[in-house]
């Protein structure tokens, strides 16, 4: 039944009528978890060596079994967050002569094969083997604790299956948990309450004593087990068909009204954002992202070279831009067949997008002036970028946006979800980021840095003064390619 399951998935996927975005999206992910797989692979190789020169009087394994508790605690965030639970086709399945619990402990199963497994072998196996060719424990001691480590994984992978069923639609209900974690981390560090030394005691006992390793193994099926209940609790087709209940709410947006023609568009942006998953998160994650100047602008690995400031710039202020303007008009393929088939002037419906786009950079530029306290370089070099964002990359976004033909659907989760992403967002992000930077620097290079901010807002005071002429050209290209995108809005991605 598995062989036949994982044929099934097969056809699915060459079959669906995105099999090429699929491909080329694969192909680009691909390069991109082979580069992880080496890097965590060195990790692996060099933790032992490392921990040794730095930590003479310490074991390397003592170290890092009182370090484990964190390790866990930030891969099971990063599960959260880039994980995508395994998923399978089920309906048609329900109508068919088929056991449920084999469906269920294929889906389950399935996860096994993740890639995320697989990066803690890279760095527990090396470490391992390191440890018992340096002989500094039996040879089953040590495979028992690799053992044990990579139990400790898995228990992560099904913990996060019901963490995520719980609070992925309800982010808000696991900021308790992390604010735990971090009190647990502060006591730690102060240490009031050392959290790695109970860590370290219990995982030292057992690599000494094999045998509990059966500890984490029913730990681990127990996870199982909780996961396969809640799956079959939810097996049903009526589970699919039963209409969710909510209290209805409005919000009163008259105040647009002052924004003129492009006001109802506007409120059709605002109402979207704020009532569907995925552009409500580019919203919370525009606000999070001001807080990436702290890793910078204090590390003095990046003093004295105030062109990678810019991209800093621009990222901050234009983060909110850069995540929703890169998929219009695909926030409205559900209507956007509606919305063409009215006499709407294509120019409207694009100055609300821009609109929408540049109060938000202004939003953002306004929060990120405390970083005055870095120096009044930072703070011009940011309200530059708002400027250069508000001149030049909402036109580039908007007319890259002509060419987008991939439908979305709002209420899926945004994170690891590429639908709605083509070769369009791929291309587009380089010159909005790299353009100005390069700008930036051969100004820096050759003149000063006083200089250099200087041009960068004149050019985007340039492109404020000629939105007008640009929103009219970009209109017409929406125009002529608007059947292609209408068309490209009805095939279902899987």
């Amino acid at each position: 039944m598995f062989k036949h399951f994982i044929n099934l998935e097969l056809k699915a996927f060459f079959r669906s009528a995105s099999v090429g975005k699929s491909i080329g999206l694969k192909i680009l992910m691909g390069f991109l978890v082979v580069y992880f797989l080496l890097v965590f692979l060195v990790l692996g190789i060099a933790l032992y060596p490392l921990l040794e020169k730095n930590f003479p009087d310490q074991s390397p394994l003592e170290i890092v079994n009182s370090f484990v508790i964190f390790w866990l605690a930030i891969e099971l965030v990063f599960r959260f967050f880039m994980q995508s639970l395994p998923v399978m086709n089920i309906k048609p399945l329900l109508v068919l002569p088929i056991k449920k619990e084999s469906v269920i402990h294929f889906v389950l199963l399935k996860s096994l094969i993740s890639i995320y497994n697989i990066f803690p072998l890279l760095v527990i196996v090396p470490f391992g083997i390191f440890n018992i060719v340096k002989g500094n424990y039996g040879t089953l001691n040590m495979i028992g604790w690799m053992f044990a480590m990579y139990v400790l994984a898995l228990i992560v992978n099904y913990a996060n299956f019901l963490i995520k069923k719980k609070f992925a639609e309800n982010i808000k209900a696991f900021l308790p948990f992390v604010f735990l974690g971090m009190v647990f981390f502060g006591l730690d560090y102060f240490e009031v309450f050392k959290i790695t030394t109970l860590s370290g005691t219990i995982l030292d006992t057992l690599v000494l004593q094999p045998v509990l390793i059966l500890i984490p193994i029913i730990i681990l099926v127990g996870f199982y087990l909780l996961n396969f209940k809640y799956l079959k609790t939810n097996f049903f087709l009526d589970s699919s068909l039963q209409s969710k209940v909510e209290e209805a709410k409005t919000t009163d947006l008259s105040w647009t009204k002052r924004f003129g023609e492009i006001a109802p568009f506007l409120q059709l942006d605002l109402k979207m954002i704020w009532r569907n998953k995925r552009p409500k998160t580019t919203v919370w994650i525009s606000l999070i992202f001001l807080a990436y100047g702290l890793i910078i602008y204090p590390n003095p690995a990046y003093d004295g070279f105030s062109p990678f400031f810019v991209l800093v710039g621009i990222l901050m202020t234009g983060v909110f831009m850069l995540n929703y303007g890169q998929f219009i008009p695909s926030w409205d393929s559900n209507y956007y067949g509606m919305m063409m088939s009215q006499n709407i002037p294509m120019k409207q419906y694009l100055a609300s997008k821009a609109g929408l786009m540049s109060v938000s950079i202004v939003i953002l530029a306004i929060l990120s002036t405390p970083y005055l306290y870095f120096g009044w370089k930072i703070l011009a070099i940011n309200l530059a970028c708002a400027v250069y964002n508000l001149g030049v990359n909402i036109p580039i976004l908007l007319f890259a946006g002509s060419y987008n033909k991939k439908r979305i659907d709002l209420e899926k989760s945004p994170f690891m979800n590429y639908q709605g992403t083509g070769v369009t967002q791929w291309i587009v992000g380089l010159p909005l980021m790299l353009i100005p930077t390069l700008i930036f620097y051969g100004f820096y290079k050759f003149v000063n840095a006083e200089a250099a901010i200087i041009a960068i807002a004149i050019i985007g005071i340039v492109g404020l003064l000629m939105r007008n002429y640009l929103l009219n050209k970009i209109a017409a290209g929406y125009t002529k390619r608007k059947y292609a995108t209408l068309n490209g809005f009805k095939q279902q991605e899987n």
